[in-house]
């Protein structure tokens, strides 16, 4: 696989790995071949390190002393957790932002807001949401809390959302609702929204998973 230039080694191994759990290539307990991501990626041993203390760090490596990296517990449950929490994060910035929004704020929301209603495709959909969602948590989050965010996103794959055909149909009203939360100054409105965005996030990757066969060891005869 060619280098991809625009993008840092160590994200692309992040991807990579991600990529290789989402489709069940990799699965709860299998041990990382960084000779494999060698191989595969045309990359030094250092990103592969560097991708392996990110993912340890987000719960979805585990590293055993002397033995290597190993994919943590990967199921239903752990799919529903991050999503629990990933709301819950955001909710706190949400719920900061309808405490005290700025015109600034508000009028970037609404601009954004807009976009997402005249997308015509997946892809404008969720590159309008993620600006959205940047643009409450570059302004409301602390280090530490967006620092947290942050890397609950490797968990959810911008390739998976893109290519779910009903994301505007099923998200764009709880957009709609965390705007006008947020400018009723409502703070519990938009951490509502947040936190119920993030279950249904939840359920559907839940069934695309189960779908794909990624829960549940198809190995075993």
């Amino acid at each position: 696989m060619p280098k991809n230039y625009g993008v840092k080694e160590k994200d692309q191994v992040v991807t990579h790995i991600i990529n290789l759990v989402m489709t069940g290539k990799l699965r709860s307990g299998d041990r990382i071949d960084r000779n494999e991501i060698v191989r595969d990626l045309g990359l030094s041993r250092v990103p592969i390190q560097e991708a392996v203390v990110q993912l340890e760090h987000d719960g979805i490596l585990s590293t055993r002393y002397h033995r290597g990296a190993f994919v943590s517990r990967f199921d239903e449950a752990t799919v529903a957790e991050h999503h629990e929490l990933y709301g819950i994060l955001n909710g706190i910035a949400s719920a900061r932002c309808a405490t005290n929004p700025t015109p600034r704020i508000l009028a970037h929301l609404d601009d954004t807001l807009r976009v997402m209603r005249s997308a015509k495709d997946t892809r404008s959909f969720q590159e309008a949401c993620w600006v959205f969602r940047d643009a409450i948590n570059d302004e409301y989050a602390g280090p530490r809390l967006h620092a947290t965010i942050r890397a609950g996103k490797s968990f959810a794959p911008s390739e998976f959302w893109i290519s779910y055909p009903k994301a505007k149909a099923d998200f764009l009203a709880g957009y709609e609702a965390e705007t006008a939360a947020i400018h009723a100054r409502d703070p519990e409105g938009a951490r509502r929204a947040c936190t119920e965005r993030a279950d249904k996030m939840a359920q559907i990757m839940i069934a695309e998973l189960t779908r794909r066969g990624v829960f549940g060891d198809l190995r075993s005869p």
